[in-house]
């Protein structure tokens, strides 16, 4: 088995250039080729038909839930389908208001603006959106001093569609502004599948249905890790096999990138395992654990906590993080001790 292991971290945050280029040839561009989020879809649907209808701009709309999900890919389809120009930005991108004015100012009637993790916006540039999404208008301050003044400019309709892993950031203000508010869920394993094979037929990578079932269910639910997961089984399969992926060759490729059967890495475990060695098992506070294991909090709860909590490892408790008797199961340790699993009190 090999010693390197796959950074899920960096698959579930922002991508790298070549991992865009890969998403992006991957990545559906009508309703009908997206596969998941079926209530969020369908109800998408209804608003752009609606909008379609009366010629006006779909309402603007916020996506939300943790990374990987979808959430830049649905947000294109909607331009697509509304047949309307696509604008891709990022709150840490816009640091001024005049970065956000001109954005505004280029946008044709009812195109779509994408501002990705939104909840990172500076609150002066926060505040030129509420004018914006409201009254389509801005207000741009000339000169400063006593010869500072106020120009307003109009604005062409346009949609603003939000997209945050941290809703929970938002301020009230610009929550309310959002006519239409969707959350995004993770993926089934069956779904998961039916994305991985796509991805392989347009990837011209021969599969089987047993290996592309074996990574759905190591990807942590999540489409993004599951086309990155393709990708580095595919390498397995070119170097270490025929050029073919079986399940011989995904199985051989998940242990060698240490992506154990629940789609736990190397983090992951890592975390339980310092929840139970060095506290006993819980509760500890978020920032605890992430400063034993060098990670940042943020990142902690944000990207490895959700799945873990999903799958049953660890739960919330009013006093911090615990870990679950099932967490105690994967790692054959004994709840009270640390021990190994013979010495188990279960």
């Amino acid at each position: 088995m090999g010693q390197d292991t796959f950074d899920i971290r960096s698959e579930q945050m922002a991508p790298t250039s070549s991992e865009r280029e890969f998403e992006k040839a991957l990545r559906p561009l009508q309703f009908d080729d997206f596969s998941g989020q079926q209530k969020v879809v369908e109800n998408l649907r209804v608003f752009v038909e609606a909008a379609k209808y009366r010629g006006e701009p779909l309402d603007h709309s916020l996506l939300h839930g943790p990374p990987g999900l979808g959430k830049t890919t649905l947000a294109n389809i909607i331009a697509n389908e509304l047949g309307v120009g696509f604008k891709l930005t990022s709150g840490p991108v816009l640091d001024k208001p005049g970065d956000l004015a001109g954005l505004l100012t280029s946008l044709e009637p009812n195109d779509v603006l994408f501002i990705d993790e939104i909840h990172r916006l500076q609150p002066v540039v926060e505040e030129y959106l509420y004018s914006a999404m409201e009254d389509y208008r801005i207000d741009i301050m000339i000169d400063r001093g006593p010869a500072a003044r106020s120009i307003q400019i109009d604005l062409n309709p346009f949609t603003l569609i939000g997209a945050t892993t941290r809703s929970g950031l938002l301020t009230a203000p610009l929550r309310a502004r959002f006519g239409i508010n969707l959350h995004f869920e993770y993926y089934d394993s069956e779904t998961l599948q039916r994305i991985i094979e796509r991805s392989a037929s347009i990837l011209n990578v021969p599969i089987t249905a047993e290996a592309a079932e074996e990574i759905a269910g190591r990807s942590r639910g999540t489409p993004r890790i599951a086309n990155a997961l393709l990708r580095r089984v595919r390498d397995f399969a070119q170097v270490k096999g025929n050029g073919r992926i079986d399940l011989d060759i995904a199985k051989f490729s998940l242990e060698a990138l240490n992506i154990d059967k629940y789609g736990l890495d190397e983090i992951d475990n890592k975390i339980l395992l310092t929840i139970i060695d060095k506290f006993k098992g819980g509760p500890v506070g978020i920032s605890t654990i992430a400063t034993a294991i060098g990670e940042d909090a943020g990142t902690v709860e944000e990207v490895y906590e959700p799945f873990l909590i999903k799958e049953g490892f660890i739960r919330r408790t009013p006093r911090g993080r615990e870990v679950t008797e099932q967490a105690y199961l994967h790692l054959g340790r004994s709840m009270y001790t640390g021990g190994p699993q013979e010495q188990s009190l279960f």
